[in-house]
C-alpha cells in the first residue's frame, strides 16, 4: 500500500514539475506592476487551513498542550474573520485518523475535513473541536493534495495555505519540492508556516517551503497568527528605491538581500535579488511578510546597510536607499598591453579597501572620493578620484618602458626611483640574480648594486637611467 502511494506521491511531483517548466513563472517575492492595494482585488481570496494533528501536539507548552493552544486560538481567529466579503476558508487536517506507532506510520493520514468555501468559519471551528491528535506528520503529501482542494472551488482567485505544526516531515518526502511545484503552476502563492516550539536545528527546514514564522509561546504564537491572516487578505508590498544623484529612484541592476533585523538567517529562501525595473519603468514590486523590522543590504561598491527598516503592513511601502553612482574607467587603451589585469587596490578613507580591479575594467562605484593603489613596478598612486552623478570617470596609467638587466651574479641593492626629489626603493635584490627583463613604470632611475661575493663597500654599483613609455631600456653590469 505505501509503496504504491509513494509511486503516485512521485509522479505527482515529476507532473508538477513538469507543469512549472512549461509555464513562464517568475519568482512570487517580485511581482511586477503597479502595487496591489487592500481592498482593490476583485478575486476571491481562498484560505486552506493545514493543521497538525500529529501526536507530538500533545506535548505541553509552558502550562498547557501545544493543541489546546493552537485549537483555541485558531478558532479565536476565525470568528474575527467571519462575513469578510470575498473570503472563504477550508480546513484540511493530519496525523488525526491512525494513532502514531513507531516505525508503521501512516503516510496517508491527511483528509480535508472542511472544503473550501464562504461561511464555513463555525464548521471549521467544530471540526476542531472533535479532533484528536495522536498520529504522524505527512506534510508534504497534505500539501500535494492541497491542490485538489483549490480545484474544488470556482472562479479566479488567490490561493494562500497556511501551515501550523509543531513537526517536521516524518515520510521521507520533500515538501519543499511540493511547494515549489504548485506555486510554479500558479495554484497556490508562497505558503505561510507557523512553527509551534520547534527546535532550533528544524527551522530552516520550513525556509524553502514559505514564509515561516516562529512561534515560541502562546503570546508570539497569537500575534503570529494574526500577522500571517492579515498577510493572507491583504499584500504587504514594498519597492526599493535606489537614489540617484539627484535623490530620484533610478539607480538599479544591484543585488540586494533583505534579512529579518538581527536574524541568524535569511527572510526566506527568496531573499537574494537582483533590484528591477518593472515594465512600467518602476523598482519592482515585492511582497514581504509585515515582520517588524528587516535589515536591507544594497550590494553596490562599497555595499549600503539600512537598519531596523520597519515595513507598514497591508500598504505599499517605499524604501529608499541612497545610491548614487559612477564608473571608474581603468582601460589600457591598448589590446596587448602590459597593464591588462594588473591589479589596483582602490580605497577610501586613506586605508580602507573597497575594492580590488584590474586594469582594462571598468566598475560602478558609489559616489564619492577614492584612492588607487596600482601595483605596477613601482607601485603606481592616485589620489582624491571624484567618483559619481553617473558619469565615466577615465583614470590613465602610462604604458611601463622595458628594462633588460643583465648583472651576471647574485647581488643586493635594488632600483629605485626619483619622487619629488627624494630616492625610493621600486624593486629589492635580496641575494638573487636579478638579471631579466622588467616592465617598469616612465621615470627617472637608479640602480644600486653589489655583488654577493663582493666584501667591500666600494664595490657597490650605481647606474642612473631613464624609463619611457613603450621603449626599450638596456643595463648591462659587465661592460
Amino acid at each position: 500500500m505505501l509503496e504504491r502511494l509513494s509511486r503516485e506521491y512521485l509522479r505527482s511531483i515529476w507532473m508538477l514539475s513538469l507543469a512549472v517548466l512549461c509555464t513562464a513563472s517568475g519568482p512570487l517575492i517580485a511581482q511586477s506592476g503597479p502595487a496591489e492595494k487592500p481592498g482593490d482585488d476583485a478575486e476571491k481570496t481562498r484560505i486552506l487551513f493545514v493543521f497538525d494533528a500529529s501526536n507530538s501536539m500533545n506535548a505541553y507548552w509552558g502550562h498547557n498542550r501545544k493543541w489546546d493552544v493552537a485549537t483555541a486560538l485558531l478558532s479565536a481567529s476565525l470568528d474575527s474573520l467571519y462575513g469578510i466579503d470575498g473570503l472563504e476558508l477550508g480546513l484540511r487536517v493530519y496525523g488525526h485518523q491512525t494513532r502514531h506507532v513507531q516505525g508503521m506510520q501512516d503516510c496517508d493520514d491527511t483528509e480535508l475535513l472542511v472544503p473550501i468555501g464562504k461561511g464555513t468559519n463555525l464548521v471549521i471551528r467544530k471540526e476542531l473541536e472533535r479532533l484528536r491528535a495522536q498520529g504522524t506528520t505527512p506534510i508534504a503529501r497534505s500539501l500535494l493534495h492541497a491542490a485538489d482542494d483549490f480545484a474544488l472551488t470556482s472562479g479566479p482567485g488567490r490561493n494562500v495555505i497556511i501551515l501550523i505544526t509543531d513537526g517536521v516531515e516524518a515520510c521521507d518526502e520533500d515538501p519543499c519540492a511540493v511547494s515549489r511545484a504548485l506555486q510554479g503552476q500558479g495554484i497556490i502563492v508562497r505558503p505561510f508556516i507557523i512553527g509551534i516550539g520547534l527546535e532550533q536545528k528544524y527551522k530552516e527546514t520550513f525556509r524553502c517551503v514559505g514564509n515561516y514564522f516562529d512561534a515560541s509561546d502562546k503570546e508570539t504564537f497569537e500575534r503570529v497568527l494574526d500577522i500571517v491572516i492579515s498577510q493572507a487578505l491583504h499584500n504587504t508590498t514594498a519597492q526599493i528605491d535606489l537614489l540617484d544623484h539627484n535623490n530620484r529612484p533610478l539607480e538599479t541592476d544591484v543585488p540586494i538581500s533583505i534579512y529579518e533585523h538581527n536574524a541568524a538567517g535569511p527572510v526566506s529562501s527568496n531573499n537574494h535579488f537582483v533590484h528591477t525595473m518593472n515594465r512600467h519603468g518602476r523598482p519592482d514590486t515585492l511582497v514581504l511578510s509585515p515582520v517588524p523590522l528587516y535589515r536591507v543590504v544594497a550590494h553596490t561598491i562599497p555595499k549600503v546597510v539600512m537598519d531596523s527598516v520597519k515595513i507598514e503592513s497591508k500598504t505599499h511601502n517605499h524604501i529608499a536607499i541612497p545610491a548614487a553612482q559612477g564608473w571608474l574607467d581603468l582601460s589600457t587603451g591598448r589590446l596587448r598591453s602590459d597593464l591588462q589585469g594588473v591589479r589596483a587596490r582602490v580605497m577610501q578613507n586613506g586605508c580602507e579597501l573597497v575594492h580590488i580591479q584590474t586594469l582594462g575594467s571598468k566598475v560602478k562605484y558609489l559616489a564619492g572620493t577614492y584612492d588607487l593603489e596600482i601595483a605596477t613596478t613601482p607601485v603606481t598612486f592616485v589620489k582624491g578620484v571624484e567618483i559619481g552623478g553617473g558619469k565615466v570617470v577615465p583614470v590613465a596609467v602610462p604604458e611601463p618602458g622595458v628594462l633588460s638587466l643583465n648583472t651576471g651574479t647574485p647581488g643586493y641593492g635594488g632600483i629605485f626611483i626619483r619622487r619629488e626629489g627624494q630616492w625610493e626603493l621600486a624593486l629589492p635584490f635580496n641575494g638573487q640574480n636579478p638579471t631579466g627583463r622588467y616592465t617598469i613604470q616612465p621615470g627617472e632611475y637608479m640602480l644600486v648594486f653589489r655583488a654577493k661575493r663582493a666584501k667591500d663597500t666600494t664595490l657597490s654599483a650605481v647606474h642612473n637611467f631613464t624609463m619611457r613609455s613603450g621603449a626599450p631600456t638596456h643595463l648591462n653590469l659587465l661592460k
